[in-house]
């Protein structure tokens, strides 16, 4: 990872991480019309479940294609998210969101065990996202229900 060279506030990265979040709804376009690699420095990790983790432009671009691919659409729930912020260049941010992937519609809450609640922990120094690792249930339509057997009567 890159060496601190500019002291940023919990604010700004918080804004940081809302500009990252805000592009996936905009199908990976920042609001200044740039791709949500921009927002990474070179050398960032990704991690998500299922995929791994991603070092690097280059990697992070096919974790989001390969898992972007099977999602038409996004959308966080901004006013729900709790931001638990620590003073440093490491903070976290917990939230809902609601869309279509390939196997079907999801929405948090709907089922309440379903897909739709995540957290993401982020180190943001510079204004470039170093370091994402994504927590959430990559099962965004709820179809894996035959390995969990306390599944088999909730609705």
């Amino acid at each position: 990872m890159a060496v601190a060279r500019e002291t940023m506030t919990d604010e700004q990265r918080k804004s940081v991480a809302l500009e990252y979040l805000k592009a996936f709804d905009n199908g990976g376009t920042t609001s200044s019309g740039h791709s949500i690699l921009s927002l990474f420095a070179d050398d960032a990790q990704v991690w998500f479940p299922k995929w791994g983790l991603a070092t690097g432009h280059d990697e992070i671009g096919r974790m989001f294609g390969d898992v972007g691919g099977t999602i038409q659409e996004i959308v966080h729930h901004y006013s729900h998210f709790n931001w638990i912020m620590t003073g440093t260049d490491t903070f976290a941010c917990e939230g809902t969101s609601h869309g279509v992937h390939r196997d079907g519609p999801w929405r948090a809450g709907v089922p309440d065990w379903g897909a739709g609640r995540w957290c993401d922990v982020f180190e943001i120094r510079d204004w470039k996202i170093q370091r994402c690792f994504i927590y959430l249930d990559p099962d965004y339509a709820s179809k894996d229900t035959d390995r969990y057997p306390w599944l088999a009567d909730a609705d």
